[in-house]
C-alpha cells in the first residue's frame, strides 16, 4: 500500500501529482535542485530534500540519489512524471533492487518502447503498420548518411530515445544531411544521454494522432479514446484536443485496439500512450509508444471524467482498472494550450526571465489550469519553458475553443515573451475551426497566424493615458514603485498638470514609435492629440484596470505597468508599449558587424576558427537552451573576425559574441 509518495520530477508535473496524493491521503515528497528551491511544488509537497545543481544531470537525472532520498524519506513508491528519468529502464529496475513501488511500467516494457529503433522491431513482428525508414544499430555517420539517401526526402531524422521534439530535424535536401544528423545526435545525447538516431520518410501534412491506453497487474487493458496533437512547433505539441476530430466511428475502433495490441506484445502496465500518423485516407502508421503519462492527459480527463494519475497509483497498488472498456464515456470535447515562455516572432526562440505580472482565468467545469509556477518566479534556461497548460470543455468542439480563445484572453502574463497571442491566432483561425489540422499547420497558415493586428487609436489613447497616469502619481508621491533616477517618471519638470500648456511624448510599440501631444485641464480632463485629431480622455485605475472615456466612448482595459513598460491585454491581442527613456552619451551601442546571442544559453560549439572567410548561410556558432539548439548563421560573406565568448559559457540574450567583417568592408 502507498502511504508516500516521491516525485522524481519538477514544475507543473509535480504540483499535478501532488494534488491527487493529496486527495488519496498519501503524503508527497518532492526533490529539488538549486534553480528550483523556492519552486511551488516544493512548498505544495510535505516533504522536499536537496538533490544537487541546476542542470538535469546535476540533479532530476541522477538515478543513485534519487533511490537514496526515497529511502531516507521511507517513500513508499515513486511517481517519475514526464521527461527527465520517466522512460529510463534504470529507475523502476533500481526501484524493484530496493522494494520501492514504481509507478510506471515494468522495466522490460520501458526498455522495449524506450527504443524507437527497437520498438518499430516489435511492432513490425506485431503486424502494426510502420512509416518506411532505416532503424538499425550500425550509427556511425557514413551509414546514416546513406540510409538517408535511400530514404529519400522529404525525410525524418530524429532522436531514438526520448521525445519532446528534442533532437528531431526535417531534411528536404541532400545538403542538409550531415548537419542535421550532427545537430539530432548533440541534442539526443544532451537530453536523453543516448545519441542513436533513426530515420523515416517524412509523410507530408499528416495528422498526429495518439491513443491513450492504461493495463493493470491483471491483465486487464482498455483505452480512454484518442488526442489530435497535430498542431506543433518545433516538432512539438503546442494545442491538443480530445477526442480526435473526424476519425470515423471504424478507425477510431481500429486505432485503439491496435494501441492495446501494441501495449500486450510488451506486457505493459499502467499508462500509456501509442502515437500514429493519419493520412489523409485514415491510414495509420505507429510512430512511438510513450511508456508514461503525457503533457496532454488532461484533455483525456475531461471527456472521460477519470483522474489518469488516480489510476496510475491504483495500478502500481496491485488494484484493476477502475472502468471496464464499454464503461469509459467519452463526453463532448476538451483542448489543451500549452503556455510557454517563447517569442513566435523570432522562430519561437524560447525566453527566460521573472513573471512580473501573472493573472490566471476563474477555474470552472470547463476552465482548468495546470501550473506550477506563480508571480514573480523565474523562468530559467535550465528546464523546458513551460508556463502552464490551460485546458478548456465543452458540449461540443466549437464550445470548447470558444472557451479556450476567452480562457486565453483572461490569462495576463508580464515580464517575457508569452505564445498567449500565437495560440489565440490558432485557436481562432478559420482552417482550424473546420478542423483542417495537420502537423504543418503552423507553417502553412504562418501569414495569417503571424500577423498580429496593429493597435487601434483607442489602445494607444489607452497606453498614454497610463503614462499620464504613471507622472501624475509619481509628481504627487503616490507611486513608489519607481527607483531608476533615469526613469522619465523620476523627472516630471516639465509637465504642467493644472495649467494649459502643450507636451509631447512618444510610446513605441513593435518598433513603430507613437507621438502624442497633451494638455490638460481641470478634474483629470486631458486633450491628447494623436496622428493629427484631436480626442478628450478620462479615466481612472483601480488596480491592474484602467477605464477610459474617450470622446465618450467608455472601455475597460487591464494592464500591467512598470518603469520600462505598459502592456495592455485586449480580447484579440496584447500590446506592448516601451516606456520612453533619456538616453546618456555613455550608452552603449551596437557594434557594427557584430552578431548577438538570441537567447540566454549555453554556447555549444564555435563553428569555425578566426580568421576564416565564410559564405553567407554558414554555420558559425551553436548555441543550446532548454535542451533545445540553436545556430547562428554568417548574415552575408565575410570573414570571422573575433569571439567574445568560448565553448561551454553561459552567455545572456543579446550578448555580444562575434566580430564579423562582410566581404565589402575588407580590403
Amino acid at each position: 500500500m502507498i502511504n508516500k509518495l516521491l516525485i522524481a520530477n519538477r514544475g507543473e508535473i509535480a504540483c499535478r501529482i501532488i494534488k491527487t496524493a493529496k486527495a488519496l491521503g498519501i503524503k508527497t515528497v518532492a526533490v529539488y535542485s538549486d534553480a528550483d528551491c523556492n519552486a511551488l511544488f516544493t512548498e505544495q509537497a510535505d516533504e522536499a530534500y536537496y538533490i544537487g545543481g541546476s542542470e538535469p544531470s546535476e540533479s532530476y537525472l541522477k538515478l543513485d540519489n534519487i533511490i537514496e532520498i526515497a529511502k531516507i524519506s521511507s517513500a513508499d513508491a515513486i511517481h517519475p512524471g514526464y521527461g527527465f528519468l520517466s522512460e529510463n529502464a534504470e529507475l523502476p529496475a533500481l526501484c524493484d533492487a530496493n522494494n520501492i513501488i514504481f509507478i510506471g511500467p515494468p522495466a522490460s516494457a520501458m526498455h522495449a518502447m524506450g527504443s524507437k529503433s527497437e520498438a518499430k522491431n516489435i511492432m513490425l513482428k506485431a503486424g502494426v503498420p510502420l512509416v518506411p525508414g532505416y532503424h538499425g544499430e550500425d550509427q556511425s555517420l557514413q551509414m546514416l548518411k546513406d540510409e538517408a539517401l535511400k530514404v529519400g526526402f522529404p525525410q525524418l531524422i530524429k532522436a531514438s530515445l526520448g521525445g519532446g521534439g528534442k533532437g528531431m530535424r526535417i531534411v528536404r535536401q541532400k545538403e542538409e544531411i550531415e548537419h542535421a544528423i550532427l545537430a539530432a545526435q548533440r541534442e539526443a545525447l544532451s537530453s536523453f544521454g543516448n545519441e542513436k538516431l533513426l530515420i523515416e520518410k517524412y509523410i507530408e501534412q499528416p495528422r498526429h494522432i495518439e491513443v491513450q491506453i492504461f493495463c493493470d497487474t491483471q491483465g486487464n487493458g482498455v483505452y480512454l479514446y484518442d488526442r489530435d496533437c497535430s498542431v506543433q512547433r518545433r516538432h512539438q505539441k503546442i494545442i491538443e484536443e480530445a477526442p480526435a476530430p473526424d476519425l470515423s466511428d471504424e478507425t477510431r475502433r481500429l486505432m485503439g485496439e491496435t494501441a492495446l495490441n501494441c501495449a500486450k506484445a510488451i506486457n505493459y502496465e499502467g499508462a500509456g500512450t501509442v502515437e500514429f500518423l493519419l493520412d489523409k485516407n485514415q491510414n495509420f502508421y505507429f510512430m512511438e509508444m510513450n511508456t508514461r503519462l503525457q503533457v496532454e492527459h488532461p484533455v483525456s480527463e475531461m471527456i472521460t471524467g477519470q483522474d489518469l494519475v488516480e489510476w496510475q497509483i491504483k495500478v502500481a497498488n496491485g488494484d484493476p482498472l477502475p472502468l471496464k472498456q464499454a464503461d469509459i464515456p467519452c463526453i463532448g470535447h476538451a483542448f489543451e494550450s500549452r503556455i510557454y515562455a517563447e517569442n513566435p516572432d523570432k522562430d519561437f526562440l524560447p525566453a527566460t526571465g521573472k513573471l512580473l505580472h501573472y493573472r490566471l482565468p476563474q477555474e470552472s467545469e470547463c476552465v482548468r489550469i495546470d501550473s506550477g509556477v506563480r508571480e514573480n518566479d523565474e523562468i530559467s534556461v535550465f528546464y523546458d519553458p513551460m508556463i502552464a497548460k490551460l485546458i478548456t470543455w465543452g458540449e461540443n468542439r466549437t464550445a470548447a475553443a470558444q472557451t479556450m480563445y476567452r480562457a486565453l484572453s483572461e490569462l495576463h502574463i508580464a515580464g517575457l515573451y508569452t505564445n498567449c497571442d500565437f495560440l489565440k491566432s490558432v485557436i481562432s483561425h478559420p482552417e482550424f475551426i473546420n478542423k483542417q489540422v495537420t502537423t504543418e499547420f503552423i507553417e502553412n497558415h504562418k501569414v495569417d497566424l503571424f500577423n498580429k493586428p496593429s493597435p487601434d487609436t483607442t489602445s494607444l489613447l489607452t497606453a498614454a493615458a497610463l503614462y499620464i497616469h504613471s507622472i501624475v502619481t509619481d509628481s504627487t508621491h503616490k507611486h513608489t514603485q519607481v527607483t531608476d533616477l533615469s526613469s522619465p517618471w523620476n523627472h516630471t519638470d516639465f509637465w504642467q498638470l493644472n495649467g494649459t500648456q502643450a507636451t509631447t511624448f512618444t510610446l513605441t510599440e513593435s518598433d513603430i514609435t507613437h507621438t502624442f501631444n497633451l494638455r490638460s485641464s481641470a478634474n483629470n480632463r486631458y486633450l491628447i492629440s494623436y496622428n493629427n485629431e484631436q480626442y478628450q480622455v478620462n479615466f481612472s485605475v483601480e488596480h491592474n484596470t484602467i477605464s477610459t472615456l474617450i470622446n465618450g466612448i467608455k472601455i475597460k482595459t487591464n494592464f500591467f505597468i512598470n518603469n520600462k513598460l505598459i502592456k495592455l491585454f485586449k480580447v484579440y491581442s496584447s500590446y506592448d508599449f516601451e516606456i520612453p527613456t533619456i538616453s546618456h552619451e555613455s550608452d552603449d551601442t551596437q557594434t557594427e558587424g557584430s552578431l548577438l546571442a538570441p537567447l540566454h544559453g549555453k554556447i555549444v560549439s564555435l563553428e569555425v576558427e578566426p580568421g576564416t572567410k565564410v559564405n553567407k548561410g554558414d554555420s558559425l556558432i551553436i548555441i543550446e537552451a532548454m535542451k533545445m539548439e540553436h545556430t547562428i548563421f554568417a548574415p552575408y560573406t565575410g570573414t570571422v573576425k573575433e569571439y567574445y565568448c568560448a565553448q561551454n559559457e553561459i552567455v545572456d540574450a543579446d550578448q555580444q559574441l562575434i566580430e564579423f567583417i562582410a566581404e565589402e568592408q575588407q580590403g
